[in-house]
Order: structure tokens, then sequence, then C-alpha cells
């Protein structure tokens, strides 16, 4: 029997993000059907699957949701400064939190601002695990 996590992302991504990790989060979200060709060595062995694509089965009070938006930040003197942002809220089985990591790391070095990134927690627990992010690399904190 698998173990059900609900697994938050909230961030924003510099608007200067690469197209090939905007790319690789969109094919994770369902809006892309092919996989980007940087991840084809992972998906042909059959590694990983889209991470972040909403389940009409899902197992949290108000389903999975997904959102990748470019947005405007501020107005500064010399126009719009944009940020992506990202906000994914998705039931996943244990077997997908072994890709965690690799979701973390994609997202780290574009990360627009330091702090909290998300989390994760057994769906039927208490005990949440915070992700923050800070100078391009990301950390877990257990039982925030």
């Amino acid at each position: 029997m698998s173990e059900h996590y609900e697994v938050v992302f909230s961030c924003f991504l510099r608007d200067d993000t690469p197209e090939s990790v905007l790319t690789a989060l969109r094919w994770h979200m369902g809006m892309d059907v092919d996989h980007p060709q940087e991840l084809d060595d992972e998906v042909d062995d059959g590694q990983l699957e889209s991470l972040l694509a909403p389940d009409d089965n899902s197992a949290l009070p108000g389903g999975d949701v997904v959102s990748l938006r470019r947005t405007v930040q501020e107005f500064t003197t010399s126009g719009a400064r944009h940020e992506w942002e990202l906000f994914a809220r998705k039931d996943w089985l244990d077997d997908s939190m072994l890709h965690l990591d690799g979701l973390l790391a994609l997202l780290a070095p574009h990360v627009a601002r330091s702090g909290y990134g998300g989390h994760f927690r057994d769906v039927y627990g208490t005990a949440v695990t915070v992700f923050t992010f800070r100078d391009g690399t990301y950390e877990s904190i257990d039982d925030w």
C-alpha cells in the first residue's frame, strides 16, 4: 500500500529563468505533452513521470492545483519587473518523493527570493517538512 503526501511548491522564479527550465516545469505540470530533451535519459529509463500534472483522483481536499505564470512584481523607472510565479499543490505517492530533490535542484538556482519555497506532509499526518531556498540552493526543515 502506498503512502500519500501533500507536496506544495510556492515560489517566484527570476524572469531570466532559462527556457529549458520553464519547458521542464511545463512538462511536469502536464502543459506540454512532449518531455523536454534535457530529461530524455530519466524519462526513457522509466525513472521519471510528470510530477506536477493535476490528477482528477487526488486524495487532497479541493484536488490538485498547479500554476505557472509570468507576472508583474513591480513598476520601476525602467519599466515593469516580471517574475515567474510557481504554485503547485499535489497529491504524490511515496515513489514520487524520490524525485523531490531533483525538482528542487532544478528550481533552486532560479528562485527570485530567499525563504519559504513550499512543504510536504503525509496526508494523514500533521508534521510538515518545509523547504527553503537561499543563494541558489535549498534545504528541508523537519517539523516546521
